[in-house]
């Protein structure tokens, strides 16, 4: 499917009192640009986001927006070094034995002593990763819907335009073997207005004529443009992403065109010439929206 690069894409997702909003906007651009604004605490995720976002979207400034909150009461766990306090309460006992006291020894007693419990923030970066990948997916998902639809409404017109493209190369086709014969005619009336037509030779006109014909040639111009017209519309037809490839093919139609405007020695070829590159500006605007 042929794709826009104008799109939107918004989603909220929760999972674990886990929270994502995550918001995509994106806009016609030459490359693909992507501006991520994530929170601090999850900003080693950054890579992991361009990377899901290249992989699907290729082309057009891309503003990312993302806000992150976690209500979770297990983002920190309580960790128990058992041996060391086993050794601490061995230690209280010999203590108490030694000096014949009292054992009053008690669990709060042992959990006083130094690095017995620690409370540590659980390492759970890879389940939020997943998280924002479901969110981020999801948004993606909105913006490559949005920018489809808008691509087969571009892809309509695109193809009105190279309708109207063909139709002028067509009657420039038509016209183009004419102009040969009008300057053979109009070579003789000249040389008639001054000289006897009679006494001229038939060779020397022929080889006139020969040497126009030559120079005004646009048959290959013709050719190679009909087949940039195909070009492009397989192109369209296969889908995004195509819009550098068709960059590259709107400038070699104009090289010729310019070519055939400059070679074609005829006013009516040159006014269609001026059509086809007013068609091929529409074209080539156009194209700017295609990924």
């Amino acid at each position: 499917m042929l794709r826009s690069m104008t799109g939107y894409g918004h989603c909220e997702y929760t999972e674990n009192d886990i929270t994502f909003t995550v918001e995509i906007k994106t806009v016609n651009h030459r490359y693909s640009d992507i501006f991520l604004r994530i929170p601090k605490q999850i900003s080693s995720l950054e890579e992991q986001v361009r990377s899901l976002i290249n992989d699907r979207i290729h082309r057009g400034k891309i503003d990312v927006y993302i806000n992150y909150e976690n209500k979770s009461s297990q983002d920190h766990e309580v960790i128990l070094d058992e041996s060391l306090a086993k050794a601490y309460y061995n230690a209280l006992k010999k203590i108490a034995d030694d000096l014949g006291l009292r054992d009053d020894i008690s669990a709060s007693t042992i959990a006083r002593f130094p690095d017995i419990i620690k409370v540590e923030k659980k390492d759970d970066s890879d389940y939020i990763a997943e998280i924002l990948k479901k969110a981020v997916s999801a948004a993606i998902d909105e913006v490559i819907e949005m920018r489809t639809r808008e691509g087969e409404r571009l892809k309509e017109n695109l193809f009105a335009i190279l309708d109207n493209i063909e139709n002028f190369v067509r009657k420039i086709e038509e016209k183009a073997p004419i102009v040969v014969k009008e300057y053979k005619e109009k070579l003789e009336q000249r040389l008639s207005e001054l000289i006897d037509i009679q006494q001229v030779d038939p060779a020397r006109i022929a080889t006139e004529v020969a040497l126009f014909a030559d120079k005004c040639s646009i048959d290959e111009e013709l050719i190679r443009l009909s087949s940039h017209i195909f070009q492009m519309k397989e192109m369209l037809n296969a889908g995004s992403p195509v819009g550098k490839k068709a960059d590259f093919l709107i400038q070699e139609m104009n090289r010729e065109v310019n070519t055939i405007g400059s070679k074609a020695n005829d006013l009516e070829i040159t006014r269609n010439v001026v059509e086809l590159k007013s068609e091929i500006e529409k074209l080539r605007e156009q194209i700017q929206n295609i990924e």
